[in-house]
């Protein structure tokens, strides 16, 4: 038979107690890239609800990849004190601690969603964005810088120097950000990447800088923990990024050791025509897992216990990641055990209630 929502998922040397993962969600509440008790209660109660595993938000490798000044950032060590209180929270409750390293490359350097998301001039505290090419993503956008060789270089250098920090914060899971219009599906689409060297052009030139990064953070990451990378799967406009794209690249990163593909999209082009819908990017999941033969996991408006367990059930994708149905209901696996015949675990604290 298989796997059902409440089976455990093993990946590597960890064991996720069930299927369903609290997707990345910036919460614009860090100041310095510092997370504070924002940080701990609103990852901590998924833990407390019963989330297998507890993802933080986009987190900076360095202070000019941050989407917003209000971003998460672990590009300084300073930053590991308050991570690790919130590791060890979770692991209290039973969940396995996630970071996702980001960089938002050409997408940074802009104002919380709740002040409007505009671009910051540099007057206003603002910064420079880097990216492969100078394309800027919003016509009035300043143009973004392209980075050098040198400068992904060190970029990649930030992901890896990133990656040690996670570790000595007590972090399990890793997962790379390659998705959404940020710095290194920037370099992945011929959309944002124009570049005529070795990191642009061809599809095996485009991948060169996530291939780096990979093959630097796993050379750090023990053996023993899952590395994850998202991407999205296509950008939804004709001459972008695209499924078959995706299906190539997981087949290039599962022997570099990626343990599991989170199948994301868009987010790269204002031009994107996305058919929203219940559990609409699930298909690219189960292809590429089909494929490719690699774990995946599936996102985007996943929001009722029954359609999460079919899609696990089935075979689609290995792990569900849900992000505004957590927002709505942080307790969302006690209650889908519930509804799906399987015994609640809640902390000691709560029982009375189940």
């Amino acid at each position: 038979m298989n796997p059902h929502l409440f089976t455990p998922l093993v990946l590597r040397g960890i064991t996720l107690r069930n299927r369903i993962a609290v997707s990345p969600m910036c919460q614009y509440s860090s100041k310095d890239g510092f997370a504070n008790d924002w940080h701990l209660v609103h990852l901590g109660s998924r833990a407390v609800g019963g989330a297998g595993l507890v993802m933080t938000e986009a987190t900076a490798v360095e202070a000019r990849g941050r989407i917003s000044p209000a971003d998460h950032g672990i590009w300084k060590d300073e930053h590991i004190e308050f991570l690790s209180r919130i590791t060890a929270f979770l692991n209290q409750h039973g969940a396995i601690a996630g970071i996702q390293l980001a960089h938002a490359g050409r997408k940074a350097s802009v104002q919380a969603p709740s002040e409007g998301g505009g671009a910051i001039p540099e007057s206003e505290g603002g910064w420079l964005t880097v990216a492969p090419s100078a394309i800027p993503f919003r016509p009035n956008d300043p143009a973004p810088v392209p980075l050098s060789k040198d400068e992904i270089h060190a970029v990649v250098n930030a992901f890896a120097e990133a990656a040690k920090r996670a570790l000595r914060a007590g972090f399990q899971v890793i997962e790379l950000h390659g998705a959404h219009g940020y710095l290194m599906h920037e370099f992945f689409s011929p959309l944002s990447n124009h570049r005529t060297d070795e990191y642009g052009g061809s599809f095996e030139n485009r991948i060169r800088f996530g291939l780096e990064t990979i093959e630097a953070v796993r050379a750090v990451w023990p053996q023993d923990l899952p590395l994850l990378l998202r991407i999205s799967a296509t950008d939804w406009v004709e001459g972008g990024w695209d499924i078959e794209d995706s299906v190539e690249l997981a087949r290039r990163v599962k022997p570099m050791g990626v343990d599991l593909i989170d199948c994301s999209s868009g987010g790269n082009s204002l031009g994107q025509k996305i058919p929203l819908g219940p559990g609409y990017q699930v298909p690219f999941a189960a292809r590429i897992r089909a494929e490719v033969g690699i774990p995946t996991g599936a996102v985007g408006m996943i929001t009722e216990a029954r359609q999460a367990d079919e899609i696990v059930r089935s075979g689609k994708a290995d792990l569900v990641l849900l992000a505004r149905q957590f927002l709505r209901d942080p307790y969302f696996p006690l209650h889908a055990a519930q509804e799906l015949g399987e015994k609640p675990e809640p902390p000691t604290q709560y029982l009375r209630a189940w």
